[in-house]
């Protein structure tokens, strides 16, 4: 249940298209739905913007299964993190109209078009070394699954920093940037030099031994001396797709 559908269902009711009762029918899991395990958040869209995601690592294929396809009968978008190649394929029996992005482990169903003029412009998506894509990528298909215009610059980090430098149109045309780097965290300073929008800052467990699994490069990040840069927790590409969705969001409907 979305913003749009809600708005359509009591225009029905009050042109007569639709009856109270056929309506009462439709609301009947909402807001929230009672399952097995689970207890779903349909008026999250409408309440926060952002529908209620799927958090798979702990949860079985059946339990996933279960949740997606309550959300699915919902008509809006349906996203799973953290997914296995495995539990996706069992999750994708059971529901074959979602697909699995690899890359990111994520499980998607019915993502909203993408709709520019929804938004104040376009988020890029910047990964430091292509160890970093699958964070990046979490990132990158929760924004496209929303509807928001994103585009992505990977393997762009510090070491070489023409690679950076050479995009700057891209950086230029972003009203928000998401900077995904781990070993010293250091890019997203260096994003923040150079551009005047939001810069949210990932940082990743990529990195050898000192990096901690990515403790030196969220301290890193959150010392940085460069203006406008916000630090979300390791490896959440999600969460810092919902700041993005937050800050670009200009039209609720």
């Amino acid at each position: 249940m979305n913003r749009k559908t809600l708005l359509s269902l009591l225009q029905d009711v009050q042109s007569g298209a639709s009856s109270i009762e056929k309506a009462f029918a439709k609301l009947g899991t909402f807001p929230s739905e009672l399952l097995p395990d689970a207890c779903l958040d349909h008026q999250r869209l409408i309440r926060t913007g952002i529908p209620e995601v799927i958090y798979g690592a702990s949860k079985t294929a059946e339990q996933i299964a279960d949740i997606a396809r309550a959300m699915l009968q919902q008509g809006g978008p349906v996203l799973a993190t953290r997914i296995d190649s495995e539990k996706a394929r069992n999750v994708i029996t059971k529901l074959p109209q979602l697909r699995y992005a690899d890359d990111a482990r994520m499980l998607i169903g019915n993502p909203a078009p993408t709709d520019a003029t929804k938004y104040r412009g376009q988020t890029l998506v910047i990964s430091a070394g292509t160890s970093d894509i699958p964070v990046a990528e979490e990132a990158r298909l929760t924004l496209k699954t929303l509807g928001h215009p994103v585009q992505k610059l990977y393997d762009a980090g510090v070491a070489g920093l023409h690679r950076l430098l050479g995009r700057q149109d891209l950086l230029r045309q972003a009203t928000v940037i998401i900077v995904v780097a781990g070993m010293e965290g250091a890019l997203p300073s260096v994003v923040g030099g150079l551009v005047d929008c939001p810069v949210i800052a990932v940082p990743t467990s990529v990195g050898y031994g000192a990096s901690f699994g990515g403790i030196a490069a969220l301290l890193g990040m959150l010392n940085s001396c460069a203006p406008g840069v916000a630090v979300v927790n390791i490896d959440n590409g999600f969460g810092a797709a919902c700041m993005a969705e937050a800050i670009n969001k200009k039209v609720l409907l």
